[in-house]
């Protein structure tokens, strides 16, 4: 895609995420891998107020160019795309269960099976850092390790996928399960899915769904 094209795409992305009530005002922030360096939301500002050519872009070197502040997160979404080659998107919400788990600084065992859905046989939460510092960037990395989402302790959520629909995706799909596993708590503690059996879905999950077009 061209950088045109992406620019539209991120901000319909971010738009969505707060049509679905997944960020509310102007909190959560979402960015797009751009040739070297990526797109990223800027900081503070509705979504509704926001045009395309608005949307910051970003070297890895931390340089931003355009009229706007980037997201405080941006350390965040730089440090994803450096240390993972594979992530071409990056959403940040504070999805209202994903938060509320967070905020115990508990992650979502397996539970379910779809837990895998993230690429392993839980979800972590990363460990609680002030918000836009390197410290929590680093804590996010760390949970993220083996994984494609996490939720940050305190703060919100963490999804990651080789494009925006598909990271968006994530997302609303780990907003269910946190949301499932919060009604489960209200019953008492849940039976966890046993390891091997985890793997077996991890396995399925490799061939889940139609075959990729050559």
């Amino acid at each position: 895609m061209n950088i045109r094209a992406l620019r539209f795409d991120l901000l319909k992305t971010a738009a969505e995420l707060s049509r679905l009530g997944l960020n509310r005002g102007t909190a959560g922030n979402v960015s797009v891998r751009c040739d070297d360096g990526f797109l990223i939301t800027p900081s503070g500002v509705l979504t509704q107020n926001l045009t395309p050519a608005q949307m910051v872009e970003m070297t890895m070197a931390g340089e931003a160019h355009g009229g706007l502040k980037p997201s405080s997160e941006w350390r965040m979404h730089r440090d994803v795309y450096a240390a993972r080659p594979d992530v071409g998107a990056v959403v940040h919400t504070h999805a209202p269960f994903c938060t509320a788990i967070a905020c115990h600084r508990r992650g979502i065992p397996a539970f379910h099976y779809m837990i895998a859905v993230a690429g392993g046989r839980d979800i972590r939460c990363a460990d609680y850092a002030t918000f836009g510092t390197q410290a929590l960037s680093d804590a996010a990395l760390a949970a993220l390790e083996g994984r494609t989402a996490c939720l940050l302790a305190h703060h919100g959520m963490l999804a990651t996928a080789p494009s925006l629909g598909a990271a968006l995706k994530l997302t609303q799909e780990v907003e269910e399960l946190a949301e499932q596993f919060w009604r489960v708590l209200q019953v008492g503690a849940p039976i966890i899915l046993p390891d091997a059996e985890m793997d077996v879905v991890l396995e399925k999950f490799k061939t889940y769904g139609q075959p990729r077009k050559a």
